[in-house]
């Protein structure tokens, strides 16, 4: 719908429709609806997680997000505020690092140069 709104001047709606394979009448259709009961409470909630999320410093994630919206009443299941929170760009912060695979040598390299360098 977006891609027929930006370009409905130049070509128009049924042109563009036609190349689309889709129907004319189910642009119009969806013009003419209104949004549906979970974009209405999907914006709602991620207005939600974004005051949550600012006012904790922005260092919550999911599971400590999904925690303190259960706290303050808000119920929302994980997995929404998971999708909800990758929508809006929302990343808690990770204290540590990945863990440490490879430890070097205390000493020089001793190894023989097998090729003659």
């Amino acid at each position: 719908m977006a891609y027929i709104d930006v370009h409905r001047q130049e070509f128009g709606v049924e042109p563009i429709c036609e190349v689309l394979q889709v129907a004319p009448s189910t642009y119009y259709a969806a013009k003419s609806r209104a949004p549906s009961l979970r974009s209405r409470t999907d914006e709602a909630t991620t207005a939600r997680i974004r005051q949550v999320h600012a006012d904790n410093y922005a260092v919550y994630g999911v599971r400590k997000m999904h925690a303190e919206l259960n706290r303050q009443g808000h119920r929302v299941a994980r997995c929404t505020v998971h999708r909800l929170m990758r929508r809006a760009g929302l990343r808690g912060i990770t204290r540590g690092r990945g863990p440490r695979t490879t430890v070097p040598a205390p000493g020089p390299d001793m190894r023989p140069d097998l090729v003659e360098r």
